[in-house]
């Protein structure tokens, strides 16, 4: 099918019009032009990022994609594609010509695989393997009606050793939660191992972002180190997002990530947000628990695919 749209490189004003398009196609995350622009201007150089819009012959952004490098991954040459088609403009060639405009721009970047995420609707599947993608992971949205959901109360008193306190405590010093960040995220379930990530990549990507709230990102301290935590994305109306859960080795199999999560939605909940939304890998088994017991249920998944270059 010849395009009826034009892929263009992406410009400082497309980041609301981008952000619609993201929302539209995958309302379970958080999204605003404000993060858009962020993460545009925001990837760390080595990422080689690219991002890249749909538009219109009347103008109207309908489709975007980022393409770059995973700089997290321990294996050299891999790259990432994500692609957003607004719901009504399905069907008019616009998925196609942002698959073949990133790829393009991966080749010259001397990727050789390709990584990306496809809903599970009947029909991106389909079109992902026509292309030469072949299927991997499946992960799971999860979502909570935060201004309903009965939510437990929080242990009283707390654990012996143990303390909770927000991001906020650590704005001097980032480290500690950094190291625990990495630790956790090298054993995350995926088709890509994660590798080292420098600290100011880190700060740049998982402290600087606009999304992240640090008054309603939790930590829970054991015997004065962080044993865990929670990290929470909001849009800065109603809508949150679980950035990452996680528990450190040496502390897991007592319930500090779901001490940790439950904090961080209580705390968000007293501050106005009615939507709480999660990705899991359909493979760890332990959050899928974690998130069951909170009241968290399946709205939608996805697979892992990845293509050869």
């Amino acid at each position: 099918m010849t395009p009826t749209v034009t892929v263009e490189e992406f410009r400082a004003e497309d980041a609301e019009p981008v952000a619609r398009v993201r929302r539209a196609a995958v309302p379970y995350l958080v999204c605003t032009g404000e993060v858009v622009a962020w993460t545009a201007a925001s990837a760390p150089a080595h990422q080689r990022t690219k991002w890249l819009v749909a538009r219109e012959p009347d103008g109207r952004i309908t489709g975007c994609a980022d393409a770059g490098l995973l700089i997290e991954s321990t294996e050299a040459g891999q790259g990432f594609l994500h692609t957003a088609v607004h719901p009504d403009a399905l069907g008019r060639g616009t998925g196609h010509a942002l698959a073949v405009a990133g790829e393009r721009y991966l080749s010259t970047l001397n990727a050789r695989r390709v990584h990306t995420w496809v809903p599970d609707d009947g029909r991106s599947p389909g079109f992902a393997e026509r292309r030469g993608y072949e299927r991997g992971r499946r992960a799971c949205f999860l979502g909570l009606d935060l201004a309903r959901a009965g939510l437990p109360s929080l242990p009283d008193p707390l654990p012996a050793g143990v303390e909770l306190r927000t991001a906020e405590h650590f704005a001097g010093d980032q480290r500690p939660l950094y190291e625990a960040d990495l630790e956790c995220i090298a054993d995350e379930p995926g088709d890509v191992q994660a590798g080292f990530v420098p600290y100011e990549d880190w700060l740049r990507l998982n402290w600087e972002r606009p999304d992240i709230d640090h008054r309603l990102t939790s930590v829970v301290m054991l015997d004065g180190e962080v044993a865990a935590y929670s990290v929470a994305q909001t849009d800065g109306r109603d809508r949150y997002w679980s950035g990452m859960t996680g528990t450190r080795r040496a502390f897991r199999g007592r319930g500090l990530a779901k001490l940790a999560k439950l904090d961080s939605l209580l705390r968000s909940r007293s501050a106005g947000v009615a939507w709480a939304f999660t990705g899991n890998d359909a493979a760890n088994a332990p959050m899928l628990a974690v998130n069951k017991r909170l009241g968290y249920t399946q709205a939608a998944t996805e697979w892992r695919y990845a293509k050869a270059l």
